[in-house]
């Protein structure tokens, strides 16, 4: 554990994190933009799997799969899901550095608080697994597997827990670094 908080600690420069939380969010962006609007073109109004953060069941991803029709599911598999699998590890390294930062910033970092780094790349690996099932279920189709449906719907829980406990925790350091900050300069006015 010493050895993964050196690298992380030895990478917490700001122009890096800076640099990587761009990045991400570039290609987040780009998702958002471009890909998933052009899958979801053919999905007739019905979500892609991977923005259901409550999951889904056998019946939706069913229904979905049908309403996508073959050139749908061409452009989920060959236009989303490559820049889906670029983003979850630019979001697990940026993410875990950017936290990682702030922790440092309000003198956390060598405490237990440093295991708060390690959400975003548990959000990554969930995050990977949920489009390698969903990759799994757009070659087999029309044949689905129900473990490899039901194990990619707790993916997309498990990501979506995550991230949603990794904003929670990084908001609150976020505040703490703030009145830290407001705190500092308070009292260099006080002196002055």
């Amino acid at each position: 554990m010493k050895r993964v908080r050196k690298i992380i600690d030895k990478n917490l420069t700001g122009k890096k994190v800076l640099w990587l939380f761009v990045l991400t969010n570039l290609v987040y962006v780009f998702m958002l933009i471009i890909t998933i609007p052009k899958t979801m073109k053919y999905a007739n109004g019905m979500k892609l799997l991977d923005m259901m953060p409550t999951g889904y069941d056998t019946a939706y991803i069913k229904s979905l799969f049908e309403a996508l029709g073959e050139e749908g599911r061409q452009v989920y598999l060959y236009n989303q899901l490559p820049v889906d699998m670029i983003y979850p590890f630019l979001f697990g390294v940026s993410y875990c550095l950017l936290i990682g930062y702030f922790l440092k910033k309000i003198n956390k970092l060598n405490s237990v608080f440093f295991y708060l780094c390690f959400l975003p790349v548990i959000v990554g690996v969930a995050d990977y697994s949920e489009n390698l099932g969903i990759i799994s279920m757009l070659y087999s189709y029309p044949v689905l597997s129900q473990p490899i449906m039901d194990s990619t719907n707790i993916f997309s829980i498990i990501k979506s827990m995550t991230t949603t406990i990794y904003f929670i925790s990084l908001i609150i350091i976020l505040i703490i670094f703030g009145i830290k900050l407001m705190g500092k300069r308070k009292q260099s006015v006080n002196i002055l």
